[in-house]
Parts: C-alpha cells; sequence; structure tokens
C-alpha cells in the first residue's frame, strides 16, 4: 500500500520569513517514491494539483513531479504498469 501525506498549506503572506518546511508544504501533497505513476496521477486528480513532492522511505525530499512530466512517462514507449515514481525522478533534492 503507498501513503500520501498532505499537509496544510501555510496561510502566510510573508514570503520573507518562510521556513525550507513552509516551502515544500506549499508545494503539494507529499507522495512515497514507490507510488506508481496511475496511482500519482489519481492523487493528482484528487489533490486538484499540478505536481506532487517526492520523498523516499526516510521521509527525505527526492524530488517533484508534475502532470505533464507524469503523463510523458505513461504515454512513452517504454512504459509499463510497474513504473514507480522513483524511476523518474533524479534524486537531487532542493537542498544540498
Amino acid at each position: 500500500m503507498t501513503l500520501l501525506q498532505t499537509h496544510p498549506r501555510s496561510t502566510s503572506t510573508n514570503a520573507v520569513h518562510r521556513t525550507v518546511a513552509d516551502a515544500m508544504d506549499a508545494a503539494g501533497p507529499q507522495v512515497w517514491d514507490d507510488m506508481t505513476v496511475e496511482v500519482a496521477l489519481s492523487v493528482m486528480a484528487a489533490a486538484r494539483t499540478g505536481h506532487l513532492v517526492v520523498c523516499d522511505q526516510d521521509g527525505q525530499y527526492t524530488g517533484l513531479v508534475t502532470r505533464a512530466l507524469l503523463t510523458a512517462v505513461r504515454n512513452g514507449s517504454a512504459y509499463t504498469d510497474r513504473v514507480r515514481l522513483r524511476d523518474i525522478t533524479d534524486g537531487a533534492g532542493p537542498c544540498p
């Protein structure tokens, strides 16, 4: 089973004092990297968002996927229903 972790968005309008955690929360719903492309597209549709923050099993940020990327992967010739988000993210987070 793939878990989905969501966080309420910050209501603060003062972007100067935002933390990295605030930016990550505002980036979109967080999902695990073992989620399939089809499930990720379904989560995006349900959350009414165009992107998802991808985390590994330790909860560490591994990438961001967009609806456009997932659609391109799904429509690609190498696509199977076993393609996971970890297969299409580069593993580079926003902070070193």
